[in-house]
């Protein structure tokens, strides 16, 4: 399992990925998730993936082997990221195609999935969720993020902060907390984090960072975000209406029906000998 998030902000787009493939008791895999392709100048474009991973992998690898050809049409001289997003649906649809059936024989999850943001000279940045199928959906001003892999755990702090406007060191800030709740919840997501931030209109890639294990950074911002919730769960009002802070004693009502037949009871004379 995996956990990737994008967010498409007016003051640009922000990524990141987990790079953990396969958690277990005695196995962890991890493999870089994000994927960027930059033309200084003219085109900035990150592409995250999640799903199974040789799907993944060679579905990228395709689309960067259609780039160097360059009289046909690829990621490097399309006109839009609606384009790219094309062409990186159809390249999951040719692997699909050609290893569904092998995978499929051997019970082997063939599902994809695929975030592609960026943006190209003329037109503003886009950000694009496509699906192991290869159809695509854009994001919107109602909903300016895109989440695959193992997604509920930090999705609430991202439905409660990220707006159009929000800007990019908050955006950041988010995305941690996000990341941090995910990783608390589910083991097969975790360290290192691959974090990229776009600037609008720069078409260049130049904010890469790679969080390892022990970031301080990262550790601050879990150990603030910790203790700032349990100090704010302590501060809400209790429920008085519903919990007492004593338990009413509960009547013997087995020993009361004994006592009460004992009592009733007639009283036998013997009579003389």
């Amino acid at each position: 399992m995996t956990y990737c998030v994008a967010l498409k902000l007016n003051a640009g787009l922000v990524f990141a990925s987990d790079s953990r493939t396969n958690a277990g008791v005695d196995q962890i895999s991890s493999f870089k998730k994000m994927r960027s392709f930059v033309n200084r100048g003219d085109r900035a474009i990150v592409i995250l993936s999640s799903g199974n991973l040789s799907i993944t992998q060679n579905a990228i690898n395709t689309l960067e082997m259609q780039g160097r050809h360059h009289d046909e049409r690829n990621i490097w001289n399309v006109d839009s990221m609606f384009d790219v997003a094309t062409l990186l649906g159809g390249c999951l649809r040719s692997v699909q195609n050609t290893d569904r059936p092998f995978l499929l024989a051997g019970n082997i999850d063939v599902s994809a999935n695929f975030i592609v943001g960026g943006q190209i000279v003329g037109e503003p940045p886009r950000l694009f969720l496509v699906y192991s199928e290869g159809n695509f959906i854009e994001a919107t001003e109602n909903t300016p993020f895109f989440q695959i892999g193992e997604i509920k755990y930090g999705k609430p702090i991202i439905d409660r902060v990220i707006r159009p406007e929000t800007q990019l060191p908050e955006a950041i800030k988010c995305v941690m907390v996000s990341f941090d709740s995910t990783m608390r919840s589910n083991v097969s997501v975790g360290m290192p984090i691959d974090l990229a931030c776009y600037v609008t209109d720069s078409y260049v890639l130049d904010n890469l960072r790679q969080l390892p294990e022990g970031d301080p950074y990262f550790t601050a911002i879990s150990g603030s975000w910790s203790e700032g919730l349990r100090n704010v769960f302590a501060s809400l009002p209790d429920p008085e209406w519903v919990c007492q802070t004593s338990i009413p004693a509960v009547p013997d009502l087995f020993n009361q029906s004994q006592s009460q037949s004992q009592s009733q009871a007639p009283i036998q004379e013997i009579p003389p000998s």
